[in-house]
């Protein structure tokens, strides 16, 4: 059993925040009115104090010509191992401005890019419109060991909260 809690403004953004540094890499999903959806790995670079979520990509890559027709894409977030997962439905936009490009470049970049200069390289901004998250709050050792429990006993053990994100 899960307990649901439904967060509002700035807890359902503290939240966020903090699944999405937990967790790092999303599938991004995009081009939603063709069948199979476009999804594609991506590691966050950054949540911003406003909480919209970065990522670096590629100017000539299908996502990004995805995001020029429609912005709408979902971030599908996932770390089994902690029993922790978020989906997040937002608006995407592509940005080439230096100083953006910039703030975010590392050193770990340059196995994608050469350099910050690098004419191909964008970063996606994602401005989250609605989350719902699942977390258990335990390792999944401990999850199946209160499930494992439940079905012997007949009672129902608490393994982790749920709820919507009203960001």
């Amino acid at each position: 059993m899960m307990s649901t809690e439904n967060l509002n403004k700035d807890e359902a953004l503290d939240k966020m925040k903090t699944m999405v540094n937990s967790i790092k890499t999303a599938m991004l999903v995009t081009d939603f009115g063709n069948k199979p959806l476009s999804a594609v790995p991506m590691t966050t670079k950054e949540v911003d104090k406003e909480g919209n979520i970065w990522f670096f990509s590629r100017l000539d890559s299908d996502h990004n010509g995805d995001i020029a027709k429609d912005d709408d894409v979902q971030l599908l977030f996932s770390d089994t191992s902690d029993m922790e997962f978020i989906s997040i439905y937002g608006k995407a936009s592509i940005e080439t401005n230096k100083g953006v490009l910039k703030e975010f470049y590392g050193k770990m970049d340059d196995a994608w890019f050469n350099g910050v200069d690098d004419p191909n390289l964008t970063a996606i901004k994602v401005v989250p419109q609605e989350a719902y998250f699942w977390d258990n709050k335990q390792n999944k050792f401990v999850t199946f060991l209160k499930i494992g429990a439940a079905a012997i006993t007949g009672d129902k053990k608490e393994i982790g909260e749920k709820g919507k994100l009203n960001l």
